[in-house]
């Protein structure tokens, strides 16, 4: 999801011993549980609940507009490629990826995608 790769430090697997191979196991399983927690989470959750309540079905396939969020392929292929091009457009993404798309639009562009909306949710 954009961030760095973890640095290997030198070290390969082929040449750790047993109890640095399990230690490593857990701490990426520690790593993996927080951040299955932190993404269950987004910052601006309920500011996207709302809109989505003012925009339609997390499945709407109208075109030229997709998803719970309405968005339309520019919006899709700028700020989640990734999810584009491996499931499709947003219909097919499950509202968690659909909100953590918009989070990382309103980084560079607030809450403008979404004018009428966001007002109505007294977010602009």
């Amino acid at each position: 999801m954009g961030t760095r790769l973890t640095p290997a430090a030198g070290r390969v697997l082929t040449e750790m011993s047993i109890p640095d191979v399990k230690r490593a196991v857990v701490l990426w399983k520690n790593r993996a549980h927080v951040a299955h927690r932190k993404a269950e989470h987004p910052p601006h959750l309920r500011a996207f609940l709302c809109i989505h309540h003012y925009e339609a079905s997390w499945t709407d396939t109208g075109a030229p507009y997709y998803g719970g969020l309405q968005m339309d392929l520019g919006f899709q292929h700028a700020y989640a490629p990734w999810l584009l091009n491996r499931k499709g457009t947003a219909d097919h993404w499950t509202p968690l990826e659909q909100i953590w798309a918009a989070e990382k639009a309103l980084k560079t562009r607030g809450f403008w995608p979404w004018p009428n909306t966001a007002r109505d949710c007294g977010l602009l």
